[in-house]
């Protein structure tokens, strides 16, 4: 990838947050060498086993950290993030590739997924918001608010950093281990 194609990823990426036509047509053209790279290894390879990290990025690790650490931490905020289940359920989606058959319908699976993630962490904020602002001495509105900013930037972080193909631990199709856009220089041009 050129330095201009990532610079274009990243203005792209951060113009997905509006969900607008042109930003999802430009964030498809980045894409899709890797969609493409993706479907040819699913024909080629076996699915892993599913596997999950609770919240990716480190999100859930540090949690943890902190809640081991501070026994107080995790009495009033809990163990794990408590909107973990909404990344176990995106993580189910990622690992095969929502079982997607072709590129386009790859695309279009990931972006379903990361949209629903960001419905399910902003929905645990509304359903918990009366239980939460008790807890933790805040309004309810504040519970909302701050599941919908984190939402939001959970949102931008896999659309960033979600692509398939990459050789990250959270990239979509991980359960297809083989995946490559750099593998014998890259996907095929059209």
């Amino acid at each position: 990838m050129t330095a201009r194609n990532l610079t274009l990823a990243v203005a792209a990426c951060l113009g997905c947050a509006a969900s607008s036509a042109p930003a999802q047509d430009v964030m498809r053209s980045i894409e899709m060498p890797g969609h493409r790279a993706l479907m040819n290894d699913i024909d080629l390879s076996t699915l892993s086993p599913f596997e999950t990290d609770g919240c990716s990025g480190g999100m859930s690790a540090s949690w943890q950290v902190v809640a081991d650490t501070f026994p107080g931490f995790a009495e009033l905020y809990e163990a794990h993030p408590p909107w973990e289940g909404c990344c176990v359920i995106h993580d189910r989606a990622y690992h095969n590739a929502a079982g997607a058959q072709d590129a386009d319908d790859s695309f279009d699976a990931r972006l379903h997924a990361d949209q629903k993630l960001r419905a399910c962490v902003r929905a645990h904020g509304d359903t918990h918001a009366d239980d939460y602002a008790i807890r933790y001495g805040m309004t309810p509105d504040q519970i909302r608010s701050a599941h919908s900013i984190t939402a939001e930037a959970m949102y931008l972080a896999v659309r960033f950093g979600g692509g398939p193909c990459t050789g990250l631990p959270w990239r979509w199709g991980f359960g297809f281990p083989g995946c490559s856009v750099f593998a014998s220089g890259g996907p095929a041009r059209e």
